[in-house]
C-alpha cells in the first residue's frame, strides 16, 4: 500500500454565517502516527472533517501525493475514517458490516468473503463473522471497524476520538493493535486526542491546534515532553 503525504496550504472554513474561523496550514508525514491535539474548540474534528471531505474548505488547498484532494467526493479519497460511535449496523451481521467497506450494497463474492474473514483474523475476530455487533463490547465493535477499514485498502486512516468511550486498559489493547497494523499496512494515521498517554503509546508525532489553527507540530517527544508553548504546557498541565 502506497505511503501517503499529507499537506494543508492555507485551508480555511467557517462554521455557519458570522461563526468561528479556523484556518489550517499542516503536514502529515507519511507512513506515521500523528496525534491532534487541543482543547475543546480548537477545531480537531473539523480538521478531520475537511481532510476526509466531510467539509468544504472556503479557499485553501489540500495535497495527498502531491494531487489536490479539495473539492474531491469523499467516496474517492483515499482515506477510511473510523468514529467513536463505531458506525455499525444492528441489523446486518458482523461480516456484513465489515463487507459494506468493499461494496455498499453487499454484493460480495466468495474472494470478498475470504478478504471479509482475514481482515476479522488480523483484528483478532476470527470466527466472528455471523455474530451480531449487539452481541460485542465495545472494544470488539472498534476491531470490526478497523476490519472494515482493513478492506477498503486505503492508505490513510483517521480516527475522530475513535476510543474515547473505551476504558483505560481496553482502550491501550486497541490502540496497539492499531499501532500494529498500521506498521504492517505502512498506514498514514491522523488520531484525534484529548489524552496524552494516547500519543506517547503510538504516536510519532503531534500537531496541536489552539485559537482555531495549528500552533505547533514536531515529534511527539518535542511537543509533549519538553512543550515550549505555553499555550500547550498549560493544556497538559505544566
Amino acid at each position: 500500500m502506497k505511503q501517503a503525504h499529507i499537506v494543508l496550504d492555507n485551508v480555511r472554513f467557517t462554521h455557519g454565517e458570522g461563526g468561528t474561523a479556523f484556518v489550517f496550514d499542516a503536514a502529515f508525514e507519511p507512513g506515521k502516527i500523528t496525534a491532534v491535539m487541543g482543547a475543546s474548540g480548537g477545531g480537531k474534528s473539523t480538521l478531520l472533517n475537511l481532510l476526509a471531505g466531510f467539509l468544504r474548505p472556503e479557499s485553501g488547498t489540500l495535497l495527498v501525493n502531491g494531487m489536490d484532494m479539495t473539492k474531491v467526493h469523499p467516496m474517492h479519497r483515499p482515506m477510511s475514517m473510523i468514529f467513536q460511535d463505531h458506525n455499525l449496523f444492528a441489523h446486518l451481521t458482523v461480516a456484513q458490516n465489515v463487507g459494506l467497506g468493499i461494496d455498499p450494497q453487499l454484493r460480495l463474492d466468495v474472494a470478498d468473503n475470504l478478504q471479509i474473514s482475514a481482515a476479522l483474523e488480523s483484528v483478532g475476530l476470527g470466527g466472528y463473522e455471523k455474530r451480531s455487533p449487539t452481541t460485542l463490547s465495545g472494544g470488539e465493535r472498534q476491531r470490526v471497524a478497523l476490519a472494515r477499514m482493513l478492506v477498503r485498502e486505503r492508505p490513510i486512516l483517521l480516527m475522530d476520538e475513535a476510543l474515547a468511550s473505551l476504558g483505560p486498559g481496553l482502550r491501550q489493547s486497541v490502540l496497539a493493535l492499531v499501532k500494529e497494523l498500521q506498521q504492517a499496512k505502512k498506514l498514514t494515521v491522523i488520531m484525534v486526542t484529548h489524552d496524552p498517554l494516547d500519543a506517547k503509546l503510538v504516536a510519532d508525532n503531534v500537531v496541536f491546534l489552539a485559537e482555531q489553527r495549528v500552533i505547533c507540530h514536531g515529534s511527539v517527544d518535542e511537543i509533549l515532553n519538553e512543550p515550549s508553548d505555553l499555550r500547550v504546557a498549560t493544556y497538559l498541565g505544566i
